[in-house]
């Protein structure tokens, strides 16, 4: 078919049009972040470190909700893949979990970020090497603009900031601010994709 393709350098550069080429530029604007987050101080790194973590958030929930279940039933060894990224992604939520109770002037906070920074870059390369590879050689141009259409609704209707309104550190802390944007990015890809 020649509508399939295999991932390479450069695809992190296709137009949005399927979902292995948006979730590429994905990761471009993860590495981007993380750089602003390193170079930034006070209220800039902290704007940064939002940013940062939303785009985590909706990412990850993204191929949770669209890129692994496809893998999972469309690719030989679906399910061992999935699981390996699953463990990797529990790893790195942890660590940003535990950032995000920090404060960005914190002395421990940019060692814990490079630590993160580590384990996401490690997922993302595995990402790419084995789902994005098989998703584009296992579906057509079609399934992928779908897939894509439902990662870009999510990435749309994600909140800004994981508790409008909520002031209190120990309120934010009590809800667990990851968590709960995670849930909130789950149930708007769920609702693009028409199932929620």
């Amino acid at each position: 078919m020649s509508d399939l393709h295999t991932p390479q350098a450069g695809d992190d550069q296709l137009p949005d049009i399927d979902v292995v080429g948006l979730l590429m530029r994905q990761h471009g604007d993860i590495r981007n972040l993380f750089d602003e987050v390193e170079r930034s101080e006070g209220e800039e790194r902290r704007d940064a470190f939002r940013r940062l973590v939303r785009l985590l958030a909706v990412h990850e929930t993204a191929e949770e909700e669209v890129v692994h279940p496809f893998v999972r039933s469309a690719v030989d060894g679906g399910a061992q893949i999935v699981e390996e990224r699953l463990a990797e992604e529990k790893s790195a939520k942890e660590t940003l979990s535990a950032l995000d109770d920090m404060d960005t002037d914190d002395p421990k906070f940019l060692p814990m970020l490079m630590r993160l920074r580590t384990d996401v870059q490690e997922h993302a390369r595995a990402e790419e090497r084995y789902e994005f590879s098989h998703i584009r050689r296992s579906t057509d141009v079609t399934n992928l603009a779908a897939m894509a259409k439902a990662v870009k609704a999510a990435e749309a209707m994600a909140p800004t900031r994981p508790h409008p309104g909520v002031e209190s550190a120990t309120a934010n802390v009590a809800l667990g601010p990851v968590a709960a944007l995670m849930d909130r990015t789950k149930d708007a890809v769920r609702k693009a994709m028409g199932s929620g």
